[in-house]
């Protein structure tokens, strides 16, 4: 689903990049953040299989609330193909989404560990075959989607008027999670179902709490210090259980430069979408989507993950060099910078082929010649000659009146809208040429916006597909229609009479198709015709966002897996599940780092805030690297082990002590209860 989501956002919702974005990572920052709780409610209240179960309805229902939200015909009353109430849109979406946020997050911490627990001890090889089926099954789910979801969203469907089917991208997942829930409850009977004993979570953080408030207590200066500040926990918590917070601390502040990583990688959802929607997608044998772009990350995962396990570490391992896991993550954080810088480079390429549209105090023109001889004409200080049915390359920008002649007639001063641009046709004993407005934004989605101007002398009516420019009159223009990428097959037509015409269309252009004057139908009706370029196609080819996808896919292989393992071997045996939600807190905490950088950054260019984004990581990972450094290995088992045999002893000195002050107690309300007999007396 988060495959089109930004897409859904921008151009269902209307909603500008900065503010697509913006909702985009707070939506899976929630996904990332509500983890803690589910795994709270599944070891200290329902178990996994009914937190698992529960919260899928939750995200069942999500999904299909947000895809009720995106149907454009429930508020369409005038049929027009555009929502009319689009505050109710909005509020679905965004209750969808937070049950989507509410359910995804809720399951993922149960989802591997129920799958876990149904392996006994002696079991070990079944369990890791398991996770590497889980693995594989979520990697392959994410490649298909990527692929499967931008072509449903690509379909047109509608009751009244046809659009785009977000409605179908949002409510195939919707059916097909109802199909995995429905499997899923089917085998009940046949799970091994643990039952909560307790979130170690919450013992985790009232250890911590109470120590913090128990040194907040003795802090004046007649207190001896102690060794660690957890140890000033040991009053009402053992040993064992500090020594194991102490590791999970030890590790979890190394995690404090790590949500730069996340950054940065989950902006190939929105950043790097929308960065596709301005390139060209022809790839020849297929045509690719924007949103299909990021299932080069799965492709390259799988491909990736085999490669770097089985030869290149072993090849590092052959040539001697120490590559520990924190190194590792040291260098996914390099390669991630990498593909931000090699973003920054295809954006600065994209820049250069965008048009440069007016600016709120300026107004920009264009003329066309439908004479069939040439003119010349001076526009403020441009001068300049117009073949027969031609106009000028370049729009020309003014921010003030400009003085027009056409053929050393004076015109007089001619003011533009500022903000707009303007198309001035110039036409046979007409002596003032005649404005018509033009789009000022590339079309939307890579599509191509496309009007006829009528120099004919008779009224004329122009098809292509199911689409209609009917009632175009003499000396006018008609009304822009989008058509997607390929061959445009326009039928004209007059009265009985009828002239097919082919226009090839790329990605994000848009065209003046002339009809002059001098038009006939017949047989070579369409060399008449005249293209005239207002916004040229995207040139820069979606093939050029594959290296900074490469990049930042190899920073994932040695980042993130890497990560997941070095979290497992430093993790007490009962605390893995703490580090796991940890862990998943970097994720959230990264994509919250996205809404602050790009909310105050308010760069004009988007090739900078790819490299701010490159410089702060390179930053952060130069203070891993130094944290990394100091960083000693520990073997929880040993340690677990050692406190172990020392637990019965500290157990029982506790005891002996609570006797004491229990005896303490018992003799101190003795006296007292002797001592108001002797007062009553």
């Amino acid at each position: 689903m988060r495959a089109v989501l930004v897409l859904y956002f921008k151009y269902f919702l209307r909603w500008d990049d900065d503010f697509a974005t913006t909702i985009y990572h707070t939506f899976v920052a929630l996904c990332y953040l509500t983890p803690i709780l589910g795994a709270i409610v599944a070891d200290s209240w329902l178990g996994k299989f009914k937190t698992i179960v529960y919260l899928s309805i939750v995200y069942t229902l999500g999904q299909v609330v947000l895809a009720v939200s995106a149907i454009h015909d429930i508020t369409d009353a005038n049929r027009d193909g555009t929502p009319d109430n689009m505050t109710v849109h909005v509020a679905l979406s965004m209750v969808g989404l937070m049950l989507i946020a509410l359910g995804t997050g809720g399951i993922k911490p149960c989802v591997a560990a129920f799958g876990g627990d149904q392996f006994q001890d002696h079991q070990e090889k079944q369990r890791s075959t398991f996770f590497s089926i889980f693995y594989l099954s979520i990697n392959a789910g994410s490649l298909l989607s990527t692929i499967i979801t931008p072509i449903l969203r690509a379909q047109e469907c509608g009751i009244y008027t046809q659009q785009k089917c977000y409605s179908l991208a949002f409510g195939v997942p919707a059916a097909l999670m109802v199909v995995a829930l429905i499997v899923f409850i089917v085998g009940s009977g046949m799970y091994i179902k643990t039952p909560p004993q307790g979130n170690i979570m919450v013992k985790v953080c009232t250890c911590i709490g109470f120590a913090i408030k128990n040194r907040f207590r003795h802090r004046a200066a007649e207190f001896p210090t102690r060794t660690h500040w957890m140890d000033w926990s040991e009053e009402k918590y053992d040993k064992l259980l500090i020594a194991q917070v102490k590791m999970v601390l030890k590790v979890l502040f190394l995690y404090i430069p790590l949500p730069m990583f996340w950054a940065l990688f989950d902006q190939q959802g929105s950043r790097w979408t929308l960065q596709a929607t301005t390139m060209d997608g022809n790839f020849g044998f297929l045509i690719i989507q924007p949103d299909q772009m990021q299932t080069v990350n799965p492709i390259l995962i799988l491909v990736l993950v085999p490669i770097v396990e089985s030869a290149i570490y072993p090849l590092i391992s052959k040539c001697k060099i120490n590559f520990t896991p924190l190194r590792k993550m040291t260098v996914g954080m390099l390669f991630a910078a990498l593909a931000f810088i090699a973003a920054a480079l295809v954006q600065i390429k994209i820049d250069e082929t965008l048009p440069k549209f007016p600016s709120s105090t300026e107004g920009q023109v264009k003329f066309i010649n439908t004479n069939n001889r040439s003119v010349n004409v001076t526009a403020g200080t441009n001068a300049f000659t117009l073949g027969n049915f031609m106009a000028n390359e370049e729009y020309l920008t003014f921010d003030q009146p400009f003085v027009l002649n056409v053929e050393l007639a004076n015109l007089g001063e001619v003011t533009l809208a500022n903000g707009k641009r303007t198309t001035m046709v110039i036409i046979p004993d007409v002596p003032m040429p005649i404005r018509f407005i033009d789009i000022t934004e590339k079309p939307e989605q890579g599509a191509n916006a496309i009007r006829f101007f009528n120099g004919f002398g008779s009224v004329l009516n122009v098809a292509v597909g199911s689409l209609n420019l009917t009632g175009i009159v003499a000396n006018n223009m008609s009304d822009y229609v989008a058509l997607q990428q390929g061959s445009a097959q326009f039928r004209i037509q007059s009265s009985a009479e009828e002239c097919n015409y082919t226009q090839d269309l790329g990605f994000g252009s848009s065209y003046t198709l002339i009809i002059p004057p001098t038009f006939a139908f017949g047989p070579n009706c369409e060399q008449s015709i005249r293209p005239v370029v207002d916004i040229r196609p995207n040139t820069i080819h979606m093939a050029w966002q594959i290296p900074q996808y490469f990049l930042i896919t190899v920073g994932e292989v040695v980042f993130s897996v890497t990560g997941l393992e070095f979290s497992y071997s430093q993790a007490p045996s009962n605390m893995k599940s703490v580090l796991q939600a940890g862990w998943l807190l970097t994720v959230a905490v990264g994509n919250i780092v996205v809404l602050i950088v790009a909310e105050a950054a308010t760069l004009p260019d988007q090739w900078a805030e790819y490299i701010l984004f490159a410089s702060l990581l390179l930053l952060v990972c130069v203070i891993f690297a130094f944290m990394a450094h100091f960083y000693t290995y520990m073997d929880p088992v040993k340690i677990e082990a050692q406190f172990a045999h020392k637990d019965p002893e500290e157990k029982e000195k506790r005891r002996s002590v609570e006797h004491c002050k229990e005896d303490r107690r018992s003799s101190d309300s003795s006296a007292n209860k002797e001592e108001t007999r002797q007062t009553r007396i």
